[in-house]
């Protein structure tokens, strides 16, 4: 077997800049796991700070320090959407990594600054990553008439997405951003997910969940936990995970 670290946050909200001390601790754990063994860090979205109805015209710092900790990926959180195209590429524009939501399309020439998903090639094998994210303006809404982009439903382009890149990874992870009870639905329904790591409900699961062959974990809010999730690549996968505290108790 070949074995695999995965280091997760969510719902950061700013806080690797406002709690430089977590910001340390996180960086000290993360230089540790990867002198072990390889390790892929992964974020479920609202790492930033900002709202919806305005934005910053200098982007998100947090997302440099990010991109200088080695973060590979992160999935779209409502605080890092924004209805027009140039609200949400300069919200996104100092991320140094894939950005992740597969269930947003753009409208008329808007340009889509995410992609659905990625695959990485690891030493222990190969990595599949989508994102999906809560819907924030959809078909339905008035509000879709002033957007450049709208959102499909989260779980039906989960499935979607499971069934289109299981056969050709050896671990597949969903990185979401819909709150824990979605990801049970999710998992109820694309039990072809090895793991799902969530957002967005800033749940602390101590230990993960299980829902058929499928792992959920999700590692609180506010940096003041990273998530560890150990993998046992092979035939079954064996996932196990659990949070390191980033604040002192």
């Amino acid at each position: 077997m070949s074995r695999l670290v995965i280091l997760h946050t969510n719902d950061l909200h700013n806080r690797l800049i406002k709690r430089e001390e977590r910001a340390a601790r996180l960086v000290e754990v993360v230089q540790r796991e990867r002198a072990d063994s390889p390790v892929l860090l992964l974020d479920a979205g609202d790492a930033v700070g900002s709202g919806n109805l305005t934005f910053n015209p200098s982007g998100e710092p947090i997302l440099d320090r990010m991109s200088e900790i080695g973060y590979h990926a992160m999935t779209v959180g409502n605080r890092e959407f924004h209805f027009t195209e140039a609200g949400f590429r300069t919200t996104l524009n100092r991320a140094r990594f894939p950005v992740l939501c597969a269930n947003i399309r753009a409208r008329g020439d808007a340009v889509l600054p995410v992609q659905s998903h990625l695959i990485l090639e690891t030493s222990a094998g190969r990595v599949g990553i989508f994102g999906v994210t809560v819907p924030m303006i959809t078909e339905r809404m008035l509000s879709q008439h002033i957007s450049a982009y709208v959102f499909d439903n989260p779980i039906s382009k989960g499935c979607e997405l499971a069934e289109q890149l299981r056969p050709q990874v050896d671990l597949l992870i969903a990185l979401t951003h819909i709150g824990l009870a979605r990801d049970i639905e999710l998992a109820k329904n694309a039990q072809s997910i090895d793991l799902i790591i969530g957002g967005h409900s800033h749940s602390v699961l101590e230990q993960p969940l299980r829902e058929g062959s499928v792992v959920i974990v999700q590692a609180g809010c506010h940096a003041r936990y990273l998530g560890r999730v150990e993998v046992e690549l092979g035939n079954p996968v064996r996932i196990e995970g659990r949070l390191i505290p980033l604040v002192a108790e």
